[in-house]
């Protein structure tokens, strides 16, 4: 491939726009999904929890976390105005029904007041962080005592191989992450990477290499 192509590609997964952006949202949603889950069910949901998801993409994922317990309500953060729209669209009855609500922010400050969550999670959206200890303060701040953050990416091992995270991607491994969250207040309470089989840009399959840090306030 190109560098151009390349470089399209890695801006699409930062910030996804257009008909690519929606075709790149939907092979994003599909190959994620494993670690959204995996990243939903180290939350520890319980029943009126009030849930923030940054950086959802196309959400196609919120019906499986609302069947988690009674009375969720589920917040999204989106960067990309085409994924703000892919999600309410794709959630409408949820949206309508006040159980799903979503918003664009600017990736930096979090449009909402301290403590008004129980649970946040974030999946592959690491990369593209402008601030990461700033944004892990917002976080915090927004996190109510107790609540949980979880934090799931795939590993710089794996992410270098692929040519276009050499564009607009900051890559970690388990101990580049740990590393940032100690300059913060959060403890980390639990760490789980796992290996699963994913479809690569190509078609064939691959081991992708993928951890979950859960940290709490």
């Amino acid at each position: 491939m190109e560098k151009e192509e390349l470089q399209a590609i890695a801006s699409q997964l930062k910030h996804p726009t257009g008909e690519k952006g929606i075709e790149m949202a939907n092979m994003m949603n599909e190959t994620n999904i494993n670690m959204t889950r995996h990243s939903i069910q180290n939350l520890n949901i319980s029943k009126e929890n009030k849930i923030l998801e940054l950086g959802h993409g196309n959400a196609g994922h919120v019906e499986f976390l609302l069947e988690q317990a009674e009375n969720l309500k589920y917040y999204g953060l989106e960067m990309s105005e085409l994924m703000f729209q892919e999600a309410r669209q794709i959630n409408r009855n949820f949206v309508s029904q006040k159980q799903a609500l979503f918003s664009l922010y600017d990736g930096n400050k979090i449009p909402f007041e301290d403590e008004s969550f129980d649970k946040i999670f974030t999946v592959n959206t690491i990369y593209f962080w402008q601030e990461p200890e700033k944004l892990l303060l917002e976080i915090y701040r927004v996190l109510r005592p107790d609540g949980n953050f979880c934090l799931t990416f795939a590993e710089e091992d794996f992410m270098k191989k692929l040519p276009f995270t050499q564009f607009e991607f900051e890559l970690y491994s388990t101990e580049k992450a740990q590393q940032l969250i100690k300059k913060t207040s959060f403890k980390i309470v639990y760490t789980e990477t796992q290996t699963e089989k994913v479809k690569s840009k190509t078609g064939e399959l691959v081991d992708r290499a993928f951890t979950t840090l859960v940290l709490e306030k």
